[in-house]
């Protein structure tokens, strides 16, 4: 098993058994249209398929990953660890941002720049403001690691013959064929008007996506698709009408949250048409 390389809000490292239990036992390709940390993607180490993330910066990170490993690395090495730094290196990532074109290099130093503040800002929280700016502050460690080579080296071979887009999560109808598997692991919807951490993309996810991805795990269940959705338990009543799909509520341990009081176990739901005979049953309570 790869470990991610990035620390990500909502991160299903904690699910992983309860998740692949419900994958099929066979499969083809593997997608994956919310990729974020990447948890499930480098424990399944799939031969190929595709992965996708709104998000530019971690798309452009994931590729830099697949073909400059070393570069990363060496880019990783020239980092410091104090806060005037830490501001003007997100200052520097929120600038380079703005680049449409960017170079190799600027690429690279891109993504150096996305690892060292996903390691060094507060509770490695990754958010945007309205503007599509960075803005987390800087955190409180003695000795982190941002240099990752192993994990980064590790990561590359995986994603080695697996296609990273950028797009919107619907590209996936185009893509997934019958005997693929989808799992969709999207922006949550909140639980409460409290609990609305959503802010991974200045663009948001909102109930109208949540009732789109819906519609689109259904016409992927038409077509002979594998799917799985992780989401929150307010979601289980958009596929209460959609016979194909079971839903199930589990509990998960979440380290990272912008509130720390509300870290700890939460309610959880996984959602999938694979039928009990295929999959893998892979939980303990199933043995």
């Amino acid at each position: 098993m790869v470990e991610p390389v990035l620390k990500w809000a909502g991160g299903k490292r904690q699910l992983l058994s309860e998740i692949t239990a419900r994958f099929p036992v066979d499969s083809d390709r593997y997608h994956e249209p919310f990729v974020g940390g990447g948890a499930v993607f480098f424990h399944v180490e799939p031969d190929g398929g595709t992965i996708n993330d709104i998000n530019e910066r971690l798309v452009n990170f994931y590729r830099v990953i697949r073909e400059s490993p070393d570069a990363l690395v060496a880019e990783n090495r020239t980092h410091e660890h104090s806060d005037d730094y830490y501001y003007d290196a997100r200052d520097e990532f929120n600038e380079l941002h703005g680049v449409a074109e960017k170079t190799e290099t600027q690429s690279v130093r891109e993504a150096s720049l996305l690892l060292y503040l996903n390691r060094t800002c507060f509770n490695g929280l990754y958010r945007e403001n309205a503007d599509g700016e960075f803005n987390v502050p800087v955190g409180r460690y003695a000795n982190p690691n941002w240099v990752q080579a192993e994990r980064i080296r590790a990561a590359s071979e995986t994603l080695d013959g697996v296609t990273i887009n950028n797009d919107d999560f619907e590209y996936v109808l185009t893509e997934a064929t019958a005997g693929d598997l989808v799992y969709f692991d999207p922006p949550y919807q909140p639980v409460s008007t409290t609990a609305n951490f959503n802010d991974y993309h200045a663009d948001g996810f909102d109930k109208d996506d949540q009732r789109r991805l819906r519609d689109l795990a259904a016409a992927l269940d038409d077509e002979g698709v594998h799917v799985v959705v992780s989401n929150s338990p307010p979601v289980a009543d958009l596929y209460e009408d959609l016979p194909a799909f079971e839903v199930d509520v589990v509990n998960a341990t979440r380290a990272i949250n912008s509130d720390g009081d509300e870290r700890g176990e939460v309610a959880e739901v996984l959602i999938t048409n694979v039928p009990q005979a295929t999959r893998r049953r892979t939980t303990l309570s199933e043995f």
